[in-house]
C-alpha cells in the first residue's frame, strides 16, 4: 500500500516556519534533563505561546515543559519536524500530541488518510522516545454542528485514531465535550472561528492534560 501524503515528512518552505524549527532546535540543545510534558501539534498547541499563555503560566510554568506547535502544520510537517531534530537527545515523561484538523480542512483528506497520518507520528515517538507516554488527543471539534462535513470528518477521524491506545505507552484523552453544548453544537463563544479555542479555553485544556496525568 502507497502512503498517503499525510504519512510522507514534509517539511515546509515558510520563512517564519524554518526560522521557528531553527528556533526549537536551539532551545532544545540547552536542555540537558528530562522533561515533564512535550506538546506536539499545529496552531491550537503553537497558541499556547499567545491565546493561552496566561494558563500555560498557571498550568505548566512551575514544570518542565516544552511546545512544539506550528500554526498550519499538518501531520506530515509534524512528522518531518519529529525526523530532523525537535526531540533529539529529549526525554519527556508525557507527550501531548494533538495534530489533523488541517490535514481535514486544508487538503480535505479523508479520515483514513489522516488517521494514517496520526499513526506514523505515533509510531515515531513510540521508536524515538521509547520511555515516554504519548497522551493522544481526540482532535478538537470544528463547525457549528455534527451534521457539517468538516466535523463529521473530525469526528470519523477521532474513532479511528482512538484504537491506537494501548493504555500502556499511547493513552487517550477526548475532551471534546467541554467544547459542545448538550446537543453537540460548537459556539463562537467558545471557538470564534468554530475551529481555535479562545483563551479561557486552554484552561480547561491544560487542567483536563494535569488531571489526566495525575491519575496515570
Amino acid at each position: 500500500m502507497i502512503n498517503p501524503l499525510s504519512a510522507i515528512p514534509t517539511e515546509r518552505s515558510e520563512d517564519w516556519w524554518l526560522a521557528r524549527h531553527q528556533q526549537k532546535l536551539a532551545e532544545l540543545q540547552g536542555i540537558n534533563e528530562p522533561i515533564d510534558i512535550l506538546f506536539l501539534g499545529d496552531s491550537i498547541t503553537h497558541a499556547w505561546e499567545v491565546e493561552g499563555k496566561e494558563y500555560w503560566q498557571q498550568h505548566f510554568a512551575h514544570r518542565k515543559a516544552l511546545n512544539l506547535g506550528y500554526t498550519g502544520d499538518r501531520t506530515e510537517h509534524l512528522l518531518w519536524r519529529i525526523q530532523n531534530g525537535e526531540i533529539n537527545s529529549l526525554s519527556s515523561k508525557w507527550v501531548v500530541l494533538l495534530i489533523g484538523t488541517n490535514n481535514a480542512g486544508h487538503r480535505h483528506d479523508s479520515p483514513e488518510e489522516i488517521a494514517a497520518g496520526i499513526k506514523a507520528i505515533v509510531d515515531e515517538l513510540k521508536q524515538r522516545l521509547p520511555n515516554s507516554k504519548i497522551l493522544l488527543m481526540a482532535i478538537f471539534p470544528r463547525s457549528r454542528n455534527k451534521l457539517k462535513r468538516m466535523r463529521k470528518r473530525v469526528d470519523s477521524t477521532n474513532k479511528l485514531i482512538r484504537e491506537y491506545s494501548d493504555e500502556k505507552q499511547v493513552l487517550w484523552l477526548d475532551i471534546n465535550h467541554h467544547f459542545l453544548t448538550d446537543e453537540g453544537v460548537l459556539l463562537e463563544s467558545v471557538m470564534p472561528d468554530l475551529l481555535h479555542p479562545n483563551a479561557a479555553q486552554y484552561y480547561v485544556w491544560g487542567k483536563a492534560v494535569l488531571s489526566f496525568i495525575k491519575h496515570k
